[in-house]
């Protein structure tokens, strides 16, 4: 597995195909999803360049991402997987990102988490495009006043979105509908796309792609 090849490979791909839709490639950032992966499987990416990266649980990142944030500085951490109420307070001081806000509960907790260590971790809206039982995420037709709960009564800056269609949809048109939520909510940030899918989603307007395997490999089943 050549990470650096399989990086540069997908950033080719990304500036590509931001391109064709008549965007510029710079517009357009790369989340390496580093879940599940080791330290030493994570350096070469950095080696190559790459800062932002992608994790799924509080617990994996806390066991890695403070010995490689030590010897490379300028890391940009995000929170993609859901976030249980109980590790609030480890992904306030962990992350930089938090992608997975998707119920109350949890958006109080950050709100008071964030006042009361200080720091304030940019916040992205999970959106449930598929409406998937078993999936992370606010329904769509009840994102705008999940938004202007967090921004109005919790004064929370909701920087983005973020949605993981079904496997078996066509993603474009869950790219789509995120992109009509955000833009009627005046966020600019589109988190959406992942390995098989992130060149649509840069059609449709994605401003962050979420890559994992096609840079790391296939992860081992759950």
């Amino acid at each position: 597995m050549d990470v650096r090849q399989n990086l540069d490979t997908v950033l080719t791909q990304i500036a590509q195909a931001a391109t064709e839709a008549d965007r510029k490639p710079d517009s357009v950032r790369l989340v390496a999803v580093s879940k599940t992966k080791s330290a030493d499987e994570i350096r070469p990416a950095i080696a190559a360049g790459q800062r932002v990266f992608g994790e799924n649980r509080v617990q994996e990142a806390q066991s890695k991402w403070p010995g490689l944030r030590a010897e490379t500085p300028g890391i940009e951490l995000h929170l993609i997987g859901p976030l249980q109420s109980n590790k609030t307070a480890e992904a306030v001081a962990l992350f930089d990102v938090i992608q997975s806000v998707d119920r109350e509960k949890i958006a109080r907790e950050l709100a008071r988490e964030m006042d009361k260590q200080g720091r304030r971790p940019a916040l992205y809206v999970q959106v449930n495009t598929g409406s998937e039982p078993q999936k992370a995420g606010i329904e769509p037709e009840q994102a705008d006043t999940f938004l202007a709960f967090c921004r109005t009564e919790l004064k929370l800056s909701v920087a983005g979105l973020m949605c993981i269609p079904p496997v078996d949809d066509n993603p474009g048109p869950h790219f789509a509908l995120l992109a009509k939520i955000a833009k009627r909510n005046g966020i600019e940030t589109l988190s959406m796309g992942m390995s098989d899918d992130f060149r649509t989603a840069i059609a449709f307007g994605a401003t962050e792609v979420r890559v994992g395997s096609a840079i790391f490999g296939a992860r081992p089943a759950p």
